[in-house]
């Protein structure tokens, strides 16, 4: 495990929900990284500290203070509050229009979704017809042969195992010319 994978999966560290063997495995790194051990420790330490915290509680007499404070502001300096939405100058929706059609221009060139196909050059070819084929060699193990239905499995090795004597045996091998 490298260090950009612990920093990825250390939230699910903490809160022990990683598989049994990622959890070893971000053991393991946090016992091997001294960087990775530090990020841990200050995480658990900080996580301990916010959980014993005592909770937080408003006054009995704070939503009828905070009320009384909303009135006495009235209507007008509740709306100044709140911000209000920007309104944009027609620059600078001129130069974001602008922006997007360079964009859109810049991505239908890069694709060249308008230019014409290239043409393929292919060499020329001689059609020729094969030499015979050698007939594929029979299977001979009848058991071979009955265990296929009946859905056991069979590994293709085994297959050429067996029949491997019999393909070389008909092999013709030539000499080859290490020259050049």
């Amino acid at each position: 495990m490298d260090c950009r994978a612990f920093r990825r999966n250390h939230v699910a560290f903490v809160d022990d929900v990683l598989s049994i063997a990622e959890m070893r495995a971000m053991d393991q790194h946090r016992a091997t990284c001294a960087a990775c051990s530090r990020q841990d420790t200050m995480v658990r330490r900080s996580l301990l500290l916010i959980r014993n915290l005592p909770p937080i509680e408003p006054s009995p007499d704070f939503m009828a203070r905070l009320n009384q404070r909303l009135d006495q502001l009235g209507p007008a300096a509740r709306v100044d509050v709140v911000r209000r939405p920007q309104y944009y100058s027609p620059a600078a929706l001129t130069a974001v229009a602008a922006g997007l059609i360079a964009v859109a221009y810049m991505a239908v060139e890069t694709t060249q979704y308008f230019s014409p196909a290239p043409t393929a050059h292919v060499a020329p070819m001689i059609a020729s017809v094969p030499a015979a084929l050698e007939p594929a060699p029979t299977i001979a193990n009848s058991a071979f042969v009955a265990s296929i239905p009946t859905g056991m499995p069979v590994w293709p090795a085994m297959m050429m195992a067996g029949q491997a004597p019999m393909h070389f045996a008909s092999l013709d091998f030539h000499d080859g010319e290490l020259e050049r």
